[in-house]
């Protein structure tokens, strides 16, 4: 009997192999496949990402020249391929990829032997994959992925380079990967790191300060010379700017004698590394900067509908050019002098080493709306520090400056009262106190200087006058008043809605800023048009696309009539007897008023002259009371007087012209109706001057006081406070004073005045104290 050899065995096996050369070939595929989906996957290659290269955006002045730097956390500065020394280049390739011009953009044989290192490392438990990336891939890694370790991203890297070496030359994939680099602290790129290690432009660099930049990529914090570490033991970064020179030799990229001299010198500590820079978050121009910094985010998001995150990337590196309106000889003269005016005589120093007390000013083009000079404060401060003149947080009241925008400016533009109507200066009535009545007590403020009696509008601004400018108020109405606060660009809140004390006297709770009052007080030189502040006139992107252009603003306030008035009535608070006088600078024409809010903790003067409108504030951090007492609020406008004159300088002097509607006629400062002859019979000639009316509201009614003639009364009384005003401040003649410009200025060629038929004054009748004579006539002078 013939016996069988058994063959299961042999079945089996074959069966295993089977089975497990087809587990490969699905393993092969699921790669292949997996490989080619994460490829398919793969972020756009954008070359011009590489070719526009991410830069801070940069600032500029009104003459196009840079002012300051977008503060980012680390910085780059492109330069080009042919800036870049050769050595510098060589010494990158020896230490980075030294087969770089030889490689389509992978080097295979660098690869394989880093395969094997992977294996071993993942046998032994190790996790550290080593790198095998050339130039090629670590600039593709670094512009368009993460610097995770993973399959994935060795695989789209490896795609990405390939496919960038078939669009860019090596020069140009080079040079954008020495831009791109992170070499330290905060130095993007070779320049950066240039300056940041020797102070110098990379061009200038010499063989061993080319060695160590090119050292530093394989670890930026390792070999980073201001390290802890580094400074304790510099042969962390010496011994590794020795290996570069070495690879540059083995390379044939020096010589045998510029590699021992390297050597040598590098051995020698002539390696002339600076000192680590401090770095600063502040700008040049930090007061103008950050403001303009803020509108153009604020821009950009009403425009394109940006993200915060997308805007800061943007400013932080998208290359931009931010054209600004400052004057930069200007703006540094304002911040001097602010800084060291000589109306701070008792300054001191707060807990945070801040000069107090503290000011703010703005001064800007009303007609165009480019503000030249904004500085926030006082002396050198920590970055970010408030910015008085343009923070929406730091707002200050600003005191009587208040009351030709809501007080004066509505009397005047409503036609219900004139420039001459007639208020007494005497406390309130009853029935008006308990009508402002706060918690109980009735209102009854007061004034500095009580002067009664009788006074026209134009007297009652001359020498702020609380209680004229309240009753006033009262009879205009809180709501009338609050919008032309708001037309003014103040904001309010509901506080000062329903404060007389707010809108009359300038007791704001909301408060305000000088950016704001600045803009305000332009209206009455630009014939009543606010033109809105604008701190930029364009955005630009890197390719010189306009993003934003910042076109002038305006929007109609005041009549052209109104707004003449007011400026004419403005050079009163500025004149001899006004609370201002100290405002007055060479022979330019000045106008503008007083500020001072309660206990004299804010001094305020706002003006302005046929170029220029500003503001000026003084006053403490913490909202206490000011300790100088040689401070008042002609300090401020002697303060805003020096800021003003550099401005002005090579600018002739010169008037507003008077618009058309606008007339004139002989008042009698006593009555504020038309003079008549026992007006002009008073010797002192100080009853009598020439008023400007909107034409239809020239008073109709004659005078007809018994003035008195005696030649006794042309005497100075040293006791009538009434016709001699004083001041808190010791006043001293004041030689600047433009008598060109004074209203009061007695008609004595107008003996016979004629009727004016259009009188729609009939609120001012009301508050005439005497009758006058209806069948008068008067000439109107229209010019």
């Amino acid at each position: 009997m013939v016996k069988r050899h058994k063959k299961a065995p042999f079945k089996t096996s074959k069966l295993i192999f089977i089975i497990l050369s087809g587990l490969l070939l699905i393993a092969f595929v699921s790669i292949i496949g997996a490989s080619l989906a994460i490829i398919k996957n793969s972020p756009k290659l954008d070359v011009n990402q590489i070719l526009n290269l991410n830069e801070p955006s940069v600032l500029y002045d009104d003459s196009n020249e840079t002012m300051d730097v977008v503060v980012t956390p680390q910085q780059r500065t492109v330069i080009s391929f042919d800036n870049m020394p050769q050595n510098l280049k060589n010494a990158f390739i020896s230490i980075e990829d030294e087969r770089f011009y030889k490689h389509s953009g992978i080097d295979l044989k660098r690869i394989i032997g880093v395969i094997f290192i992977d294996i071993k490392n993942k046998i032994t438990g190790n996790d550290n994959l080593q790198g095998a990336s050339t130039i090629t891939q670590q600039l593709v890694r670094n512009i368009f992925l993460s610097s995770d370790v993973s399959f994935k991203r060795k695989l789209q890297e490896m795609y990405l380079s390939i496919k960038l070496e078939n669009k860019l030359s090596k020069d140009e994939i080079l040079g954008a990967y020495m831009n791109t680099i992170y070499l330290g602290g905060r130095a993007l790129g070779v320049e950066a790191a240039s300056q940041q290690y020797f102070r110098k432009s990379a061009k200038d660099l010499n063989l061993i300060e080319c060695a160590l930049i090119a050292a530093i990529p394989q670890s930026p914090s390792v070999y980073y010379p201001y390290s802890d570490n580094a400074k304790k033991d510099p042969s962390i970064y010496l011994n590794r700017t020795k290996s570069v020179i070495t690879k540059m030799y083995e390379n044939g990229y020096i010589s045998q004698s510029q590699y021992t001299t390297a050597i040598k010198d590098i051995s020698e500590g002539n390696l002339n590394i600076k000192p680590e820079p401090t770095v600063s978050n502040t700008y040049n121009y930090e007061w103008f900067t950050v403001p303009v910094i803020s509108q153009v985010k604020k821009d950009l998001k009403s425009k394109y509908k940006y993200t915060d995150e997308q805007i800061n990337n943007l400013l932080m590196y998208g290359a931009l050019k931010i054209y600004t309106t400052m004057d930069k000889d200007l703006q540094r003269k304002t911040e001097d002098t602010i800084t060291n005016n000589s109306i701070f005589q008792n300054s001191t120093t707060d807990e945070n080493g801040i000069l107090q007390p503290e000011a703010s000013a703005v001064v800007m083009d009303y007609h165009s709306g480019e503000v030249k000079a904004l500085v926030g404060g006082r002396g050198t401060q920590p970055a970010r520090s408030f910015n008085r003149a343009a923070s929406e947080n730091y707002l200050k009241a600003p005191g009587s400056s208040i009351k030709p925008l809501t007080v004066y400016s509505p009397a005047i533009n409503s036609q219900q009262f004139t420039s001459a109507s007639i208020f007494e200066d005497s406390p309130l009535s009853n029935e008006m106190a308990n009508k402002y009545a706060s918690n109980g007590e009735p209102y009854q403020p007061k004034d500095d200087d009580y002067i009664g009696g009788n006074m026209t509008l134009r007297t009652a601004l001359m020498h702020s006058i609380n209680l004229v400018a309240v009753k006033l108020e009262d009879k205009l109405g809180l709501e009338t008043a609050s919008e032309y606060a708001e037309k003014f660009g103040i904001t309010l809140d509901e506080h000062d809605r329903s404060s007389i004390a707010a809108l009359s006297l300038g007791e704001l709770h909301h408060g305000t800023n000088t950016l704001t009052m600045a803009a305000a007080y332009g209206v009455f030189g630009n014939y009543g048009t606010y033109t809105t502040p604008k701190l930029y006139t364009k955005v630009e992107d890197r390719n010189k696309k306009i993003l934003l252009q910042n076109k002038t603003q305006t929007k109609t306030v005041l009549s052209s009539q109104t707004a003449y008035i007011l400026y004419d009535m403005l050079k009163g608070p500025v004149s001899a007897e006004g609370t201002g006088y100290n405002a007055n600078f060479g022979n330019m024409a000045v106008r503008g008023k007083t500020g001072t809010s309660t206990d004299g903790k804010n001094l305020w003067f706002c003006g302005l002259t046929p170029y220029y409108s500003a503001a000026v504030w003084i006053g403490n951090d913490d909202n206490s009371v000011l300790n100088d007492n040689s401070l008042n609020s002609n300090s401020a406008a002697r303060l805003w007087a020096d800021i003003m004159s550099p401005f002005h300088e090579n600018l002739e002097s010169k008037e507003l012209e008077m618009p058309s509607g606008v007339v004139t006629a002989a008042i009698c400062s006593e009555s504020g109706k038309l003079a008549s002859s026992n007006c002009y019979k008073d010797l002192t000639g100080s009853k009598v001057y020439n008023e400007l009316f909107i034409e239809g509201t020239v008073p109709t009614s004659y005078c007809n006081m018994s003035h008195s003639w005696n030649i006794f009364d042309a005497l100075p009384d040293k006791n009538n406070n009434k016709n001699q005003y004083k001041k808190n401040d010791n006043k001293t003649t004041d030689t600047n004073k433009d008598n060109k410009d004074n209203t009061n200025t007695v008609d004595t060629n107008n003996n016979s005045p004629e009727k004016n038929n259009n009188d729609k004054n009939n609120s001012e009748k009301e508050n005439e104290t005497h009758t006058g004579n209806s069948s008068a006539e008067t000439t109107v002078k229209n010019n």
